[in-house]
């Protein structure tokens, strides 16, 4: 019998209850197609209904393509996932209790499909522990109506751990390139690996259906078989997509060679940033790499750390990595967010999480949108606003160093001249407050296991020395009290040796960074 169906059919496959599991970041791996199908069958026949979403990473354009397809009152009834930000039907539902909504950790989720695939009971791991993950803070519960507990803690041999524990899965919603009649399913013109495969296993062992969506149908049997990602006896059915829109590489392009590991682009192409705050910070930041570092960078600001490292021509005198599975090259920033120009390795999504988790990673920048006395950092859940912590909670609580990097302030508008920070409208919200509002990092538990940490904005640099943050530094032209410590509900330690940021670090050329690094 032909696996081959159409995205019509596909959809009518998914019951009403049915836990479906999504495999993708961005628009990259996401089955555009399919999730269409299902919206629209849901809009003429009210099925399927009460649906469970699991998912890792953010999926979508923050538009409507995307988990966004499917985030309709009725037609879900559960979410669990990492990140919710990118679909603002799925979190409107979810800020007006009309589902139920756990955020765990990506990298939590993604190896969960492997325990799940081999029948284990679930995921022992310390991440989490401290973080609103912890059910002793919240669990991971994002609303008043979600009841169920996803995680608890455990003790073994005289340690804390997190547990998360594994379920069934009905479908699974994978994309790839192409597939032959079998199933086997490629994934070349993809910017990463995702978690397809444990997914796939994970379905088929709990007694689901897979479902694939891929761009092109071969001959069965003509595939290299070490193209294949997705061995074709964990397929059941293929979608092959009929519009290129439903097979996009990422948020803000159809297809880039470079991101598939196709072509190695001139680093010279990747666009500079303008002289601005931002880059003022970017450039702060660099300076907290050493040689050969292996570094992560985040979602946003973090990701102008790697543009200016390929300005400064330091990228090859430390190894850029995204939790996506890249090693090498430039990781690319928003709309692109999890691809990598010139990539020189690539492994699963999971593993680059083992990787993760053990201690791998040297530096991690990552942003703020909250900062305590403490340290304590949120990212997840901020003024109204749900977004998730994303793969931020793995990344953060197992670094060497974590650099925190983001505006004092939210809002305000700034200027760089003559070697100065210039403040032309202050912020219309602090971010450095009495109590974060969700603890996504925790500043005790990084204290506690002696990890560097910094948090860098454009007029103050921030250190957490003896559990408590800690003033090191100041950008010229700022006024200590003014500009610094009145926007702060809270007074910071402030360092015996204080000094002033690098004033070069201001100017429209700065040209140190590699001298810095070596």
């Amino acid at each position: 019998m032909s696996k081959i169906i159409t995205a019509k059919e596909a959809a009518a496959l998914i019951k009403d209850g049915s836990t479906v599991a999504i495999g993708a970041m961005g628009l990259g791996g996401w089955p555009e197609e399919v999730a269409q199908a299902i919206e629209k069958r849901f809009f003429e026949t009210g099925h399927p209904r009460d649906i469970s979403i699991k998912q890792g990473c953010a999926t979508g354009d923050w538009k409507e393509r995307g988990v966004n397809r499917l985030g309709h009152e009725g037609l879900v009834k559960k979410w669990a996932g990492a990140h919710i930000g990118s679909s603002k039907n799925m979190n409107k539902l979810m800020r007006e209790n009309k589902i139920s909504a756990h955020c765990l950790p990506q990298g939590v989720i993604v190896n969960l499909w492997r325990e799940i695939a081999a029948h284990r009971p679930g995921l022992i791991t310390k991440v989490g522990l401290g973080t609103f993950v912890d059910p002793r803070l919240e669990g991971g519960k994002m609303n008043s109506v979600t009841t169920e507990d996803l995680v608890k803690i455990v003790e073994f041999e005289g340690e804390e751990y997190l547990f998360y524990k594994s379920f069934p899965v009905d479908v699974a919603l994978i994309r790839g390139t192409t597939a032959d009649e079998n199933g086997n399913m490629t994934m070349c013109n993809e910017g990463w690996l995702y978690e397809s495969l444990p997914i796939a296993q994970a379905t088929k062992n709990t007694g689901g259906i897979v479902i694939i969506q891929v761009e092109y149908l071969a001959k069965a049997g003509t595939l290299h078989p070490k193209k294949v990602k997705v061995p074709g006896a964990l397929v059941d059915y293929i979608v092959v997509a009929t519009k290129k829109e439903a097979c996009w590489q990422t948020e803000g392009l159809y297809f880039d060679p470079s991101f598939s590991g196709d072509i190695k682009i001139p680093l010279e192409a990747v666009p500079k940033l303008p002289l601005s705050d931002r880059k003022v910070i970017a450039r702060r930041a660099n300076m907290e790499l050493v040689r050969n570092a292996i570094v992560n960078l985040g979602y946003g600001l973090p990701a102008d750390v790697a543009t200016v490292a390929a300005e400064e021509g330091i990228s090859e005198l430390i190894i850029l990595t995204t939790e996506a599975g890249a090693f090498g090259g430039v990781p690319a920033p928003p709309p692109h967010f999890g691809n990598t120009y010139n990539a020189e390795a690539m492994i699963h999504h999971g593993s680059m999480f083992d990787f993760y988790d053990g201690g791998g990673l040297d530096v991690a920048f990552l942003g703020l949108a909250e900062v305590d006395q403490y340290g304590n950092v949120n990212v997840s859940k901020f003024g109204g606003s749900v977004t998730g912590p994303g793969g931020f909670i793995n990344i953060t609580q197992s670094a060497k160093k974590v650099v925190y990097v983001g505006n004092f302030t939210v809002g305000s508008e700034t200027k760089v001249e003559d070697g100065k920070l210039v403040i032309v409208k202050e912020g219309k919200r602090k971010k450095f407050r009495e109590h974060v509002e969700q603890v996504t990092f925790s500043g005790r538990y990084a204290y506690k296991n002696n990890q560097q940490v910094r948090y860098i904005t454009e007029r103050a640099v921030f250190s957490l020395e003896d559990g408590e943050v800690t003033l090191i530094e100041i950008a010229p032209g700022i006024d200590l009290d003014k500009d610094v410590l009145q926007h702060m509900d809270f007074r910071p330690n402030i360092s015996p040796s204080i000094k002033t940021m690098d004033s070069r670090l201001f100017q429209p050329t700065w040209g140190e960074l590699k001298n810095i690094i070596k």
